[in-house]
């Protein structure tokens, strides 16, 4: 396995199996909930992610995958931006929100340090959209761990 980003096409690649796994993510567990507002959320995100699978699928199609990688590309470690932890059919909620909070995380620090590599504005600024709704949605994620794991009994 490669371990490190060369080109941008590489990136994108990438980028676009995370959010398939993502979106695979999330409608598993929207399909394990009995709980209705949860299952509309998890939708809700699976949702999302298909979204920015579709602006990364798009950003290849439009030959921004022909732009450079600035820096140092050997610096770009693809197990950095991987969670090594997958679901399970026994998998707890409380579980199951460490696993989305870590992937949201991974997704958000791999598209931040894409925004600072890539030298086409219009990648560049697109990295930077999906990095802050992944930190968003990591921070949805913590909230509802906190609300329901942390809370004073």
């Amino acid at each position: 396995m490669m371990d490190t980003f060369e080109h941008v096409e590489a990136v994108l690649n990438f980028a676009i199996e995370r959010e398939q796994e993502a979106v695979d993510f999330y409608v598993g567990l929207a399909a394990r909930t009995e709980n209705l507002s949860l299952k509309k959320t998890l939708t809700a995100f699976a949702g999302v992610e298909q979204g920015h699978k579709e602006k990364l699928l798009a950003a290849k199609d439009a030959e921004l995958a022909t732009g450079e990688l600035g820096g140092d590309v050997q610096d770009m470690k693809i197990a950095d931006y991987l969670v090594d932890v997958e679901p399970g059919p026994d998998m707890s909620f409380q579980d199951a929100l460490v696993v989305a909070m870590k992937r949201e995380k991974a997704a958000m620090d791999l598209y931040t340090d894409l925004a600072g590599r890539v030298t086409d504005s219009g990648l560049k600024a697109l990295f930077v959209k999906l990095a802050r709704e992944e930190g968003a949605h990591k921070h949805s994620f913590e909230t509802a761990y906190e609300d329901h794991y942390m809370s004073d009994n």
